[in-house]
């Protein structure tokens, strides 16, 4: 195998000459063997964003050679492209508050850009990793920012997939607007609804999400690009700082904005709390719904998409393992905004050193629920009612003589059950259609007036 030599401060490393990393990188292979799971590529990605627009504003204002700039940026451009994605081997979970990350990114630029160039790999003196490619920069404001990118481009595609899925929702709310079902609290029979009544409860809930999403956005468009180390812009000149903010919203084409207080801005990661947390408000109606559903398809009130075989032994057995996904997804969302709000609170002093756990676990949750929300989509759309079977629990249940109450009274109410008890019968509907009549009992348990937000006079 063909190798090269690299040095760093500490020394030197062998790497094979194939990869495009560098020493910091190889170091960090070495040093964090931890999660097995690799740097979220929408990082990266986003990390390229930042990085062509910081070669941008060097390059404009003369800070940065021409020619090195193009051959930076069209790195940076392959790697938003999803090119080069196996020379990004850091473990997610790596202590230097992201630095292994970004030195990881430097490197892959500054090597591709050298081939671009003509120049054998680790000849740094052509184009470096620092020098160049880090030019004007510190993983203190690269790394936070291009968090709040990658977070932004996935709130977006999560906005949509929350309003596909309360699309399903109401498509099934319009369909079984006319199935008359009961209610159930606190694991009991409760008052009658329809049955597309309880789906606009859930697409009620989703909706306030899909707002909340939406509007999160604004919370991750300040950034600290430009502040450097400890948010002071030390060892970068005014004018680049602020050039470059408009140079990333120009490669971004989002609304960013630099932070009228820097060092705050660098020193805090309180607004991916408040982001992480919405998200958690999501899991939360996500697992909801899924458990309604699932105590709905045991009652036989509906019926879920039968999709794979439920068990290894009991032939025949369908199991609802599409929700019971959506509810771990739920639960892992929990666990991550545990996390976020774990990291964020113990960054000490101008830093946030944990941001590599606080990244993996908001960036997760975003593309968690991103695919959850795709899953549950197809999956609500193939869920049907058996009408019958909502009519069987309704007519039996003594519950539904509440809707009663305001035509014969609480007295008369009890005095029906009571005769219904004594008879010993079991469809209510049908005893109280006998003593109040057709017309009565029929227009009471109406599916428009058992919704209709109470009754008419």
């Amino acid at each position: 195998m063909d190798t090269r030599i690299e040095h760093d401060m500490l020394g030197e490393k062998v790497l094979p000459s194939s990869v495009y990393w560098g020493i910091h990188t190889q170091r960090a292979i070495e040093n964090f063997s931890l999660s097995g799971r690799r740097v979220s590529l929408s990082l990266i990605r986003a990390i390229a964003m930042v990085k062509k627009a910081c070669a941008k504003a060097n390059s404009d204002l003369g800070y940065l050679a021409p020619e090195k700039a193009q051959v930076i940026m069209a790195a940076c451009e392959e790697i938003v492209a999803g090119e080069l994605q196996g020379h990004f081997p850091v473990d997610a979970l790596q202590g230097g508050a992201g630095t292994s990350t970004h030195m990881n990114v430097n490197e892959v630029l500054a090597n591709r850009g050298l081939e671009m160039m003509g120049h054998a790999k680790g000849d740094y003196k052509e184009l470096h990793p620092l020098d160049d490619v880090n030019l004007h920069q510190s993983t203190n404001d690269v790394y936070p920012t291009a968090v709040k990118v990658a977070a932004i481009i996935q709130l977006r595609s999560l906005s949509a997939g929350i309003a596909e899925l309360q699309g399903a929702l109401q498509r099934k709310e319009k369909e079984f607007a006319s199935i008359v079902k009961l209610g159930r609290t606190e694991m009991q029979d409760a008052v009658p609804l329809t049955l597309g009544a309880e789906f606009s409860g859930w697409a009620e809930a989703i909706g306030r999400d899909r707002w909340r999403t939406f509007k999160c956005e604004e919370r991750l468009r300040v950034v600290n690009m430009g502040g450097t180390a400890v948010g002071t812009g030390i060892g970068a000149p005014r004018d680049y700082i602020f050039l470059v903010i408009e140079k990333l919203r120009e490669v971004t084409g989002l609304g960013l904005s630099r932070a009228e207080n820097v060092v705050g801005e660098t020193a805090n990661a309180d607004v991916f709390v408040e982001v992480s947390g919405i998200l958690k408000a999501h899991a939360v109606d996500i697992l909801k719904v899924a458990n309604d559903l699932r105590l709905m398809n045991m009652l036989g009130e509906i019926k879920l998409p039968a999709v794979q075989a439920g068990s290894s032994i009991m032939p025949g057995k369908v199991n609802p393992v599409v929700l019971e996904a959506a509810v771990q997804a739920a639960l892992k969302v929990f666990a991550n905004d545990m996390l976020v709000t774990e990291a964020a609170s113990r960054g000490t002093g101008q830093i946030v050193e944990f941001m590599p756990l606080l990244a993996d676990a908001l960036l997760g949750s975003l593309e968690l629920l991103s695919n959850t929300s795709v899953m549950l989509v197809r999956h609500i759309d193939g869920v049907t009612a058996d009408e019958s079977r909502c009519r069987y629990y309704f007519d039996r249940s003594r519950t539904i003589i509440t809707a009663f109450l305001p035509v014969v009274g609480y007295d008369r109410c009890n005095e029906l059950l009571k005769e219904f008890d004594a008879a010993e019968e079991e469809n209510l509907r049908a005893f109280l259609t006998a003593r109040l009549g057709v017309e009565t009992v029929d227009k009471v348990l109406s599916p428009h007036n058992l919704v209709g937000l109470g009754y008419r006079k």
